[in-house]
């Protein structure tokens, strides 16, 4: 005898559902070697420092005078 479809057991679908959306593994495997990778990178570009001889940051060191370059000519160092 066939059971009433109110009694029928839930589909596969409607089971996952019942339990809430959850993204890939592999998504989840991305995203935290995503973070890993520009974490990592981060602190060595931290620790390595500048990246010219001269470069200081464009933000005043509170006497007024920060013109960012070093040079005391401004701009990019131009000739002339």
């Amino acid at each position: 005898m066939p059971r009433p479809s109110s009694e029928r057991s839930p589909s596969r679908g409607e089971a996952s559902a019942a339990r809430g959306w959850r993204p890939p593994p592999a998504l989840l495997g991305f995203l935290v070697l995503l973070v890993v990778v520009f974490a990592v990178s981060y602190e060595v570009g931290d620790a390595a420092g500048p990246v010219a001889p001269g470069m200081r940051s464009s933000v005043p060191d509170g006497d007024g005078t920060g013109s960012g370059n070093g040079s005391g000519r401004g701009g990019h160092g131009g000739h002339g």
